[in-house]
């Protein structure tokens, strides 16, 4: 790959990390003004940002690479943590929809 070819491709990385970072900005200000979050392999092409707001809030955003990811978290100031499990999960609030869907796919629905 050219220095061009890979300054394109770095330049495009970053743009997507900045976007990616515009919606957990605004997933943080939404709940609470902060967030927390951890960047996880979704498998060979993709990565996901799981975060949970100040106020027990979750949700995700879905970058291309994990380097994009973890840019964007940066860019977004989101505390990261090493895995879901633990102090993070612990601060996961549900809603009466997941608390349904969860006994649903217990139940065989």
């Amino acid at each position: 790959m050219s220095s061009a070819e890979t300054a394109t491709t770095t330049a495009r990385a970053e743009r997507r990390a900045k976007r990616i970072a515009k919606h957990i900005g605004s997933f943080a200000k939404q709940h609470g003004g902060s967030a927390e979050g951890v960047v996880e392999y979704v498998g060979g092409v993709a990565t996901r940002i799981v975060m949970v707001g100040a106020d027990g809030a979750w949700g995700d955003q879905v970058a291309p690479t994990y380097a994009v990811g973890r840019r964007a978290a940066e860019l977004a100031g989101l505390t990261l943590h090493d895995s879901f499990e633990g102090e993070l999960g612990l601060k996961v609030r549900t809603g009466s929809y997941e608390w349904k869907r969860m006994a649903g796919i217990q139940l065989g629905g």
